[in-house]
C-alpha cells in the first residue's frame, strides 16, 4: 500500500471517528408557531430537552424590524431542564396597547448542555440547535382566518410586480411565487407580508404580457404547508 492510499485511509478513519463522537441535540417546542390571544393576555407553550444531559434553556423574545414595539414579555427566562423532560414557557401580553391587527414577533429557544460532574462519558461534540419560532399576536374580537393569503392584491406594473396586505392578517408564504401561465420566477423580500403592507416582487424580466394569475405556496397560521394558491394579477386601475 503506498503512502497517499494510508494517508487516505487514515484520513477516512479519523473523520468517521469524529462522526461518531458528534450529534445533534436541542430544546424541541411543540409546535412551529406560537399564538398570543389578545382576549386571553397570555399563551404557553411546552419545550422537551432532547439532549440526554441536563441542559440551560435560554429563551429570547425579538422584534421583527418592520415592528419594534415591545408587546410581549417572559414570565422566566431562563431554566434548567433535565435530560428527556418538558418545560412550560410563559408568555405575557404587555397590557394598555390597543391592538388592530395581528402582530408578528419571534422567540428563540436554546439549550446550554451542562455535562454532569465526574462523568465518564467520552468528550463529544455538542451541537446546540437553535429553535426561531414566529409569535403572532391576536386582537381580541378579531375573526379568526385559515386561508389569510386570500386576502393579498397582486398588481402588474410596467415591469413591477407588487403584493399588499389590506387584511388585519399576518400572511406567511414561501419567498418564490410563479407567474402564470408561462410560470415566470418572482421572489419575495421575506416570507411574511404584515398587515397594510405592500411589498415589491423581485423578478428576473419584465412581467410577460399573457400573466394574468401569481401561484403562492402558503402556510397556515401554525406553520403547516398548505396547497399551492393561484390568486388574480391586477393591472391599471383594477
Amino acid at each position: 500500500m503506498n503512502f497517499p492510499t494510508r494517508l487516505s485511509l487514515c484520513l477516512c478513519a479519523m473523520l468517521m471517528a469524529a462522526a461518531g463522537a458528534v450529534h445533534a441535540d436541542g430544546m424541541i417546542p411543540e409546535t412551529s408557531v406560537v399564538i398570543v390571544n389578545e382576549s386571553e393576555g397570555e399563551a404557553s407553550i411546552t419545550v422537551r430537552n432532547d439532549d440526554p444531559f441536563p441542559a440551560l434553556l435560554l429563551v429570547t423574545l425579538q422584534n421583527v424590524p418592520e415592528d419594534e414595539e415591545p408587546l410581549l414579555f417572559l414570565t422566566q427566562p431562563v431554566w434548567r431542564v433535565e435530560a428527556g423532560q418538558e418545560q412550560r414557557v410563559r408568555f405575557l401580553l404587555r397590557s394598555g396597547v390597543p391592538l388592530t391587527t395581528q402582530r408578528l414577533k419571534r422567540v428563540l429557544f436554546e439549550g446550554v448542555r451542562q455535562q454532569p460532574e465526574g462523568s465518564n462519558e467520552v468528550a463529544r461534540v455538542g451541537v446546540s440547535v437553535r429553535q426561531n419560532l414566529p409569535v403572532i399576536i391576536h386582537p381580541k374580537g378579531l375573526v379568526r382566518h385559515r386561508s389569510p393569503w386570500e386576502g393579498l392584491q397582486w398588481r402588474v406594473g410596467p415591469e413591477t410586480l407588487q403584493v399588499k396586505n389590506p387584511t388585519p392578517y399576518v400572511v406567511r408564504l414561501a419567498q418564490e411565487i410563479r407567474l402564470m401561465p408561462g410560470n415566470q420566477p418572482g421572489y419575495l423580500p421575506r416570507t411574511y407580508v404584515l398587515p397594510g403592507e405592500t411589498l415589491d416582487v423581485r423578478l428576473a424580466s419584465p412581467v410577460d404580457s399573457g400573466t394574468d394569475q401569481v401561484r403562492v405556496f402558503p402556510a397556515t397560521v401554525y406553520g403547516y404547508a398548505v396547497d399551492d394558491f393561484h390568486a388574480p394579477i391586477l393591472r391599471g386601475d383594477q
